[in-house]
């Protein structure tokens, strides 16, 4: 199979290309399934029924979200029911929504599971505890064609530790949340295609997707009022990859897509 993943989409302008160039991408790229990491589309902070179902409706599959998916409190009532939006699946018991997901498409299943490392994240259970359940449900060749984990997280060594424990176990372990694209992206020694962070779809003019000079002050300035942080509003970049499996669910290649932006590639894949 091969599959797009985006990283995390920030503010209007990138969910409006990203919705844009979906369809167009499978087409061109000859993609089985598209995943995106949602959880900053709603002005920088959360995601809404409608973005969901805008992103549905222009052909992603499954949505992955992080630390941000209860920033809009909307989405609570929409997650309980979607097996397509997932939140991490190591927030604290009783956390509405599922962490893990089949989905069929036209190539076949795929299995996404997302998970929230532990360091200098909120507090949730022990990613590591859920190593085991994403292995005993997301069975290459068995019931999912393709699997890949979105490993939303600050630390590098904790996603490059994750990556290892599921390597061979699973197609793809993917890395969001720092908003910056790793140059890492590998097919470990057992299969697996790994990468510590896609980066974000946003406007790389800006401090993580953010007005530069709103969080500049905040760096500059810590004693003053903090003011609030607003996307910024230039011409954005999207950031993925694309991962490309064999027979027995294991990656072949795993290639970076830079499209539109100052970081654009001259080729997409």
């Amino acid at each position: 199979m091969k599959v797009l993943f985006l990283g995390d989409i920030v503010g209007r302008n990138a969910r409006n290309l990203a919705q844009k160039k979906i369809a167009e991408f499978k087409t061109q790229l000859k993609l089985d399934a598209i995943i995106i990491n949602v959880e900053n589309s709603a002005g920088g902070f959360g995601v809404t029924p409608s973005i969901c179902n805008d992103f549905f409706n222009a052909g992603a599959d499954v949505l992955t979200t992080g630390n941000h998916i209860w920033d809009k409190r909307e989405i609570i009532s929409y997650i309980s029911k979607s097996d397509r939006l997932l939140r991490p699946m190591n927030m604290i018991e009783g956390t509405p929504g599922l962490g893990m997901t089949i989905v069929r498409v036209n190539a076949g299943t795929i299995g996404v599971a997302n998970v929230m490392t532990n360091l200098f994240m909120s507090r949730s259970d022990p990613v590591f505890d859920k190593v085991p359940l994403i292995i005993k449900h997301l069975k290459l060749t068995s019931n999912v064609d393709f699997s890949l984990i979105d490993v939303h997280g600050e630390a590098s060594s904790e996603k490059m530790a994750i990556g290892f424990a599921l390597d061979g176990k699973v197609s793809a372990v993917v890395g969001t949340h720092t908003h910056v694209p790793t140059a890492d992206h590998q097919i470990l020694e057992n299969g697996t295609a790994y990468i510590t962070d896609v980066g974000m779809s946003g406007d790389y003019n800006s401090i993580i997707g953010m007005n530069k000079n709103d969080a500049l002050k905040r760096f500059m300035y810590p004693d003053e009022k903090k003011t609030r942080l607003e996307v910024s509003s230039g011409e954005p970049t999207l950031c993925g990859v694309v991962i490309e499996t064999g027979t027995n669910g294991l990656s072949k290649s795993i290639i970076p897509l830079r499209f539109g932006g100052i970081l654009e590639q001259t080729t997409l894949v």
